[in-house]
């Protein structure tokens, strides 16, 4: 039987998520990648002990995640009923739902059937009574945000999640939606979404300002931007990269030559501050306190130690910031 560690806590770092009183670890556990049905077991097993072993209480999924949506939801669910039901109160689990998960029209985007019938998929997948935060995963164009976020309330007060969440939104939705989730006193405490040094569409859309500026968390994923701001492409493509290995999420187009030495500029910089690039990578999203948590998956345990060394340095003169922005904004 699992035994956490009970230095578990020791060296993890915890962010208020906005004005809520819900905290969350500075680096939370992603469970996109490497939790489906292609992935082995007892990898998913040691990857979740790792994570919670080091302070990683947040894991984080949704319910197309796969390959074979829904079965990310189904392993971890596993993992969760044979190790982790004595820790469930130290555990912060989310779902989300917004993308197609079945057939027909009720599977997909942003109705109130689709939310709260995913929801009960996927607390049935898991195993789990309620999760902490539930998700709207991506804008809808087409149903009213009254109803979408009338979905998130009923799921609060349902007992079947306590907080909600945003992600993929701008920052004029977020506002709009925020101001009827007030109204119906819904917990709404976090928003998700893409931010790295090479994708900057947060700052650019109103969503980083906006979140701060209400007192909303946001939790960062893609913060290596897939793997691209670590040292694994600093030499060409490894054979064994997702590159090769999956080529969804990252293409081998993406990285052209002005990529590759951008890549190695910014190591230079990381390396100048005694960082690995990802280490970096990810403390600059963490840098100025608005981004409560960033988002990192793992294939392997050591990755997950690895992410834990950002921690130690998240501060950046204005001439390093600078440079980063010199290097990954502008062509060369």
């Amino acid at each position: 039987m699992y035994q956490a560690s009970t230095q578990r806590y020791q060296s993890m770092l915890y962010h208020s998520c906005g004005k809520s009183g819900l905290k969350l670890p500075a680096i939370s556990m992603g469970l996109w990648h490497n939790f489906g049905d292609t992935a082995n077991y007892d990898n998913m097993k040691q990857l979740c002990f790792t994570a919670f072993d080091h302070g990683i209480t947040h894991f984080d999924l949704a319910n197309n995640y796969g390959p074979e949506p829904g079965s990310a939801e189904i392993h971890f669910g596993r993992i969760f009923k044979e190790n982790f039901k004595p820790y469930r109160d130290e555990m912060l689990i989310s779902t989300k739902a917004g993308y197609e998960m079945w057939d027909g029209p009720y599977g997909n985007w942003g109705s109130r059937k689709y939310l709260l019938a995913s929801l009960d998929q996927s607390l049935h997948r898991m195993g789990l009574e309620y999760v902490d935060i539930f998700y709207h995963h991506r804008m809808d164009p087409d149903t009213p945000l009254e109803e979408t976020m009338g979905a998130l309330s009923s799921a609060v007060t349902s007992g079947k999640a306590l907080y909600v969440g945003l992600s993929n939104y701008n920052g004029k939705t977020l506002e709009k939606a925020a101001e009827i989730l007030q109204e119906l006193h819904c917990p709404f405490v976090i928003n998700q979404n893409r931010y790295s040094i090479f994708d900057r569409t947060i700052e650019n859309n109103g969503l980083k300002e906006t979140a701060a500026k209400l007192g909303k968390g946001i939790i960062a994923f893609s913060p290596l931007a897939q793997g691209m701001l670590t040292n694994r492409y600093l030499n060409g493509i490894p054979e064994d990269s997702r590159i090769r290995t999956d080529g969804r999420f990252l293409q081998e187009a993406s990285l052209t030559n002005e990529r590759l030495n951008q890549i190695r500029e910014l190591n230079d910089i990381a390396l100048q501050r005694g960082q690995s690039l990802a280490e970096m990578a990810l403390s600059w999203v963490l840098r100025d306190g608005i981004v409560t948590s960033v988002l990192a998956g793992a294939s392997k345990p050591a990755q997950i130690l690895d992410n834990l060394g950002a921690l130690k340095n998240t501060k950046f003169t204005k001439e390093e910031l600078q440079k980063i922005d010199e290097i990954s904004l502008h062509q060369h």
